[in-house]
């Protein structure tokens, strides 16, 4: 099974002491979003967990201790965004992500690790030239710590809307330009880019709409095949694994005007408050009418097949 910790907060930047905990402890309890009473229980093991994905947008505070995760294969995702502290309030400095990004490459691998430029919008100062301009930085820093990088255009959810007032959509003819010249910076540092349920019309030679967690990209990942269950789509255009998440929406410290996760800065704030660093469950503490439920899990990695042998 694929565990995931970065559909809904940013575990890494603000709750690694509670995740190293939980590890510590062998499981995890998750509250369903949409029906707070229902818990599910994911056990830490090795045994039936084939990747551990993280998505941040600062890995720093995980790296010390990183080697308490030896036994557990990894993907990470790091975003970095050329955007300054009026978007992205409690984001570190740009220049150290890339450090944390080149040391936690050469902990995990270059095949492990996939840099996040998105959202990706349009504003007087955030022109179409200057996401040319900046990508181009960044993928010339990320030259051979990474081979891939996913790519998205905002997306506006009444959430985004309302916490970012005046964002608008990028029209196709702003996307088909960065596009175009992301392919060829990409092609130019070894980069395979990964669009995020956007139009299969912006599809180049080394850029897919396949999907950035997708079971081909983690297969990559791990060199073996993996028997992924049938089942639907969290998206039906999207084919990544994104099921199975312990992170909690409305807990993101980081503050970005864009966010999907966060419905505002007051519910964030009173959330942060209700973590405990020894709570099996990211905000709060079991409440009597919780029903906690074992997940099913069971490893999905099929070692009667080489991957590569099959390439």
């Amino acid at each position: 099974m694929i565990l995931n910790t970065g559909s809904r907060t940013d575990i890494p930047a603000y709750y690694s002491d509670w995740f190293y905990n939980r590890v510590k402890e062998g499981y995890v309890l998750s509250r369903n979003p949409y029906y707070p009473a229902q818990i599910t229980k994911y056990l830490l093991n090795p045994e039936v967990i084939d990747v551990m994905v993280f998505c941040t947008k600062n890995p720093f505070p995980m790296l010390e201790r990183i080697s308490l995760l030896s036994e557990f294969d990894m993907f990470w995702f790091v975003t970095i965004t050329p955007y300054g502290k009026e978007i992205e309030p409690c984001v570190p400095p740009k220049e150290l992500v890339i450090r944390y990004f080149h040391e936690l490459s050469g902990l995990i691998g270059k095949d492990r690790i996939s840099w996040r430029y998105d959202p990706v919008f349009v504003t007087d100062r955030y022109s179409t030239d200057y996401h040319i301009e900046k990508f181009h930085e960044m993928a010339k820093a990320l030259s051979g710590y990474t081979r891939q990088c996913v790519v998205s255009f905002i997306d506006l959810y009444e959430k985004t809307k309302r916490n970012f007032g005046q964002i608008r959509s990028v029209t196709k003819k702003e996307q088909e330009k960065m596009i175009d010249a992301f392919s060829d910076i990409a092609k130019e540092n070894g980069l395979q880019i990964h669009l995020c349920c956007e139009n299969a019309g912006l599809v180049r030679e080394n850029v897919d709409t396949d999907g950035c967690m997708s079971k081909a990209v983690l297969e990559n990942a791990l060199g073996c095949k993996l028997d992924v269950p049938q089942k639907k789509m969290a998206r039906p255009e999207c084919s990544c694994l994104l099921g199975a998440d312990i992170g909690a929406y409305n807990t993101c410290g980081h503050g970005c005007l864009y966010c999907y996760a966060n419905y505002d800065k007051e519910t964030v704030a009173k959330n942060r408050k209700l973590h405990h660093v020894s709570s099996p469950l990211l905000v709060g503490q079991l409440k009597e009418n919780d029903v906690i439920k074992q997940a099913e899990q069971k490893s999905w990695k099929n070692k009667q097949l080489d991957f590569f042998d099959l390439l």
